[in-house]
């Protein structure tokens, strides 16, 4: 049974939850300490990834996309009939989470559904999270109630918008080397132990990307009538070189296909919503100077961003929770070979390797 209406009770607002990043030169190392915390990394050694932002001016794009993605929003919203405040924290950054959930309850906000800027399952794109807003909500006197809203990865409004992504990158290729390309599906690496422990069963983090990133071969395939050959790959590893993180990067990869005489790769970054650090720094920049020094001709995929389709997917996505709590049988829509996710996260679901912490929105 579909829904009929904008009704989004039991909510009275919607709290988008994002990584942060640094506004200036100046905050760049407060920054990566605060994503650091509690891992004794050298502050040499963030000085030297600081380097990545002073590339762009000390300056990370996340915290703009966000205020875009707030804007239309709240303008789907409005043209929705929907009068409901949203509200944006991060984990790592102004503004912070505590800060936004004080504001929120100063507001008078009781409940209020939340959607975070991963789409996936794993510890550091969902449980982390979870766990930041315990923390949050932990210190303000009167916060609010929060519901997390499911994963979205196979939502139809976000995977279309990555299958036209990747079209027009395809079109942007010489006519020669369109037919022969080989598509690079681009995803943040984990340790491998994370990757074993995510979703309720395990391999949750990889599986949901490479259903997507199906997806997307098969309409690329509908629309063109040529089927390319794909594979997940990753970026922005950063952990000791013991511990075993998800392969293979993207810079190997390059070379791997050039290695193997393929025309044209086209990076399609499906495991992020936006164009920030490991878009623009990982992708644009490094990835992208491997390829110049190969010769190999490579295009870069656009992101979901503010795709009109995608925000209202996370207007579906409130619907469709609001309409469960208020104890409705909802259609809940989802593209490829995996079901909808979970409203609340199981128990023992992407649990924290260094142990356990309270965290909100599970079972």
């Amino acid at each position: 049974m579909g829904r009929m209406h904008a009704d989004v009770a039991p909510y009275d607002a919607l709290l988008l939850v994002s990584f942060g990043g640094p506004e200036g030169p100046d905050d760049v190392v407060p920054f990566l300490e605060n994503v650091t915390r509690g891992r004794d990394i050298p502050r040499g050694r963030l000085e030297e990834v600081g380097q990545h932002y002073h590339l762009f001016g000390g300056r990370s794009p996340i915290n703009d996309q966000n205020r875009a993605l707030l804007a239309a929003l709240r303008a789907d919203l409005a043209e929705a009939g929907i009068d409901l405040p949203v509200y944006w924290g991060n984990r790592n950054w102004d503004p912070y989470l505590v800060d936004t959930i004080r504001q929120m309850a100063a507001d008078g906000v009781r409940r209020a559904a939340c959607l975070m800027t991963s789409a996936y399952s794993s510890y550091s794109s969902c449980r982390q999270y979870r766990e930041d807003l315990a923390e949050a909500v932990a210190g303000v006197e009167g916060a609010p109630e929060l519901d997390k809203l499911r994963h979205y990865f196979n939502h139809p409004g976000f995977v279309e918008s990555m299958v036209d992504a990747t079209l027009a990158a395809l079109a942007d290729l010489p006519d020669a080397e369109r037919d022969g390309a080989h598509l690079a599906f681009v995803t943040h690496s984990i340790p491998t132990s994370m990757n074993d422990a995510s979703g309720p069963d395990g391999g949750a983090y990889v599986a949901q990307h490479l259903s997507v990133a199906a997806e997307v071969v098969t309409r690329v395939l509908q629309e063109t009538g040529r089927d390319h050959p794909f594979d997940l790959v990753f970026c922005s590893r950063s952990g000791a070189p013991r511990v075993p993180w998800l392969e293979p990067d993207i810079n190997d990869h390059l070379q791997e296909q050039h290695d193997r005489g393929v025309p044209a790769v086209v990076m399609v970054p499906i495991g992020f919503v936006s164009d920030h650090m490991e878009v623009i720094y990982d992708l644009d920049t490094e990835a992208m100077l491997t390829a110049e020094k190969l010769g190999l001709a490579v295009r870069r995929a656009a992101t979901a961003g503010t795709d009109l389709r995608f925000v209202r997917a996370i207007r579906d996505l409130l619907l469709e929770r609001s309409a469960v709590e208020r104890g409705e049988e909802v259609a809940r829509n989802a593209a490829g070979s995996l079901p909808p996710s979970w409203d609340r996260c199981p128990v023992g679901c992407c649990p924290n390797p260094r142990g356990e912490r309270p965290a909100l929105c599970g079972a």
